[in-house]
């Protein structure tokens, strides 16, 4: 179960990474978004930017080209 749910589909390369940037920083540290992207981009740029950030990537999964990440907000 997530917290909240940033459906980012038919939008195209940065604003998924944008859109979820603005998300995590009006959460708490603990809460979970799940973020929704048909953009291909979106599969290399929300993990990159999480790897550098203080928040956690729970889980990815794609189908049926759409992209659905599982985000931990950092404290």
């Amino acid at each position: 179960m997530v917290d909240r749910t940033l459906d980012a589909s038919g939008l195209h390369c940065p604003m998924p990474l944008l859109k979820t940037k603005l998300e995590l920083n009006s959460m708490s540290p603990g809460e979970t978004l799940e973020v929704i992207a048909t953009d291909v981009g979106s599969a290399r740029d929300i993990p990159a930017f999480l790897k550098l950030s203080r928040h956690r990537l729970v889980d990815i999964f794609e189908t049926d080209d759409r992209y659905r990440f599982v985000i931990e907000c950092g404290r």
